[in-house]
């Protein structure tokens, strides 16, 4: 859509899981004036771009999506456990055609810039058409993996083939039949991208950095039974992945992996390999992540699998993680994914052993001096996580101070949901939220739900601006780090602590809480019932 008007209660910017249940939320519970924003040709947000070989989403199908229409949950069929990109986009098109969001929705257009009008109290913004609007309240539904990371590689403009990234596929597809194709990177995207295209490519080098450690996705069709009674038990499922460490129906064993036997470890490892999916990572011993003898144990059930998998011994080592601790980054659930080294037409160049990449050249990579031929290359370098779509806004707050400056030395906000100096802007799922260590969809409806109720506690108190206070601001930063600073988190260079974007400072980007999503919940509700404690409301 689009229109001439200029003012609105609140404008969204995305068009994902976010934004439409934002928009919802205040549009039809608060009967707000709104206006989405959206880059992309129709909804989806993460779901629209992502169209690589392989994409899909890596929590069961079946919480993996909107909890507050219940009658959805009972009419919606999933095909699988794990379903496709099309099947995700289809859902949310469904949603967006049920409870008609797409009049209020503005597509093909990226919001270039917001600055806050502090004599009015309104957010004044400005889009890739060269139109300007304002809002008294503006709130990014950008997602957490978004800005798309493509590092500078030497040469790339003098490449002869085909180059796409993960993120930004063509949505006609690509077709690898008889090509020769470069994968660069082994994170949760080319893991599910790499047996894909290994199936149709004459050849396929695959180019890694750092070995990953994978479990089995298990993906599948569900028991027709199992469905049913999930479905029949919706409002308990729905309980407990709210008030769950990760949105999960996965719980950590309450013992250490030290108190148990070798036979009882193996036994336990054995049950979560089996079942798939995220229990390994997120249902293991209660101190997986705290001890490294603990996290050892399992370190070392994974790499068994490895050597057990794959047939060239030279080959497995280099599939095997080294230098930090299992579970410390986004665990990729794989199909295949080891099984696929084992084929004559896939290659292994790991930068450890025969030399990290140098230059990219007419004919393709070159590697440790050696030149590796390849019609098409392929990016799955990932993203700038949390923090670069929303610096990529460009908003300016109080004193026309930018959020590039705020977030000079990494990010800083009251929850992850608010930022000191930017009145009156909401970031939903934002950085030192639970987020992305959660099921993304019941981090999201928290925040929409808290920022919703909050809105309508200004109206009802008579107040239109509010703003995180800096001192709230600072001691939500501290505890953020003195909780995963306990942890073996912070000792991975991982995306979760920024260390895949040069120059980007070290932080740890989420908020992994001692209770998780649950406990932020309730941590973020008691706030609100003490009058928006660490806010100031004007």
């Amino acid at each position: 859509m689009t229109g001439a008007k200029q003012d609105f209660d609140a404008v969204v910017i995305g068009a994902g899981f976010s934004g439409l249940h934002m928009l919802k939320s205040l549009r039809d519970r608060l009967g707000l004036d709104v206006r989405v924003y959206e880059a992309g040709g129709t909804v989806g947000g993460t779901w629209y771009w992502n169209r690589y070989p392989g994409a899909r989403c890596d929590s069961d199908a079946y919480i993996y999506c909107f909890t507050w229409d219940k009658q959805l949950l009972q009419d919606w069929e999933w095909s699988e456990r794990y379903p496709e990109q099309p099947e995700i986009l289809r859902y949310l098109e469904h949603v967006a055609k049920r409870h008609d969001l797409k009049r209020d929705i503005q597509f093909n257009t990226r919001i270039t810039g917001a600055e806050f009008d502090e004599a009015n109290n309104r957010w004044t913004l400005h889009d890739s058409n060269g139109e300007s609007v304002t809002a008294q309240y503006l709130i990014t539904a950008v997602g957490t993996l978004s800005a798309t990371n493509l590092p500078q590689f030497a040469g790339l403009e003098t490449f002869k083939g085909k180059w796409y990234h993960t993120s930004q596929f063509p949505h006609t597809g690509v077709d690898f039949t008889g090509k020769r194709v470069a994968v660069i990177g082994t994170g949760a995207t080319a893991v599910q991208a790499i047996p894909e295209i290994a199936q149709q490519a004459k050849q396929l080098t695959v180019f890694q950095r750092t070995a990953n450690y994978c479990v089995p996705a298990r993906n599948g069709k569900v028991d027709p039974e199992l469905v049913k009674a999930r479905k029949a038990d919706y409002d308990g499922v729905v309980k407990r992945i709210r008030e769950s460490f990760f949105g999960q129906e996965h719980y950590f064993m309450p013992k250490s992996a030290l108190e148990a036997t070798a036979e009882e470890r193996e036994h336990e490892f054995d049950r979560m390999w089996d079942s798939g999916g995220f229990a390994f990572w997120l249902a293991n011993y209660q101190d997986m992540f705290f001890s490294q003898q603990a996290n050892d144990f399992a370190a070392d059930y994974i790499k068994g699998k490895i050597r057990a998998t794959v047939k060239d011994p030279a080959v497995a080592e280099r599939l095997i993680p080294k230098g930090y601790a299992y579970g410390t980054k986004r665990q990729p659930l794989d199909t295949n994914y080891y099984e696929t080294f084992n084929k004559p037409n896939v290659a292994l160049v790991d930068a450890a052993t025969d030399g990290a990449i140098e230059a990219v050249t007419e004919r393709g990579i070159r590697a440790g001096g050696k030149e590796y031929p390849a019609d098409i290359i392929v990016f799955a370098t990932g993203f700038d996580a949390m923090t670069g779509a929303l610096k990529a806004l460009n908003l300016k707050g109080r004193d026309g101070r930018t959020l590039d400056q705020e977030w000079a030395d990494g990010p800083r906000s009251y929850l992850g949901i608010s930022v000191a100096g930017f009145p009156n802007l909401f970031t939903i799922t934002g950085p030192q939220s639970p987020s992305v260590l959660t099921n993304m969809p019941v981090a999201i409806e928290q925040h929409v739900e808290w920022i919703t109720d909050c809105i309508e506690a200004l109206k009802q108190k008579g107040r239109n601006r509010i703003e995180a206070t800096k001192d709230a601001q600072e001691q939500w930063v501290a505890h953020v780090n003195e909780v995963v600073g306990q942890t073996l988190m912070v000792s991975a260079n991982s995306w979760y602590m920024s260390a895949n974007i040069p120059g980007k400072p070290r932080a740890f980007l989420p908020y992994l809480g001692p209770e998780g999503v649950g406990g932020y919940r309730r941590k973020c509700d008691e706030i609100a019932a003490k009058g928006y404690e660490g806010f100031a409301l004007t």
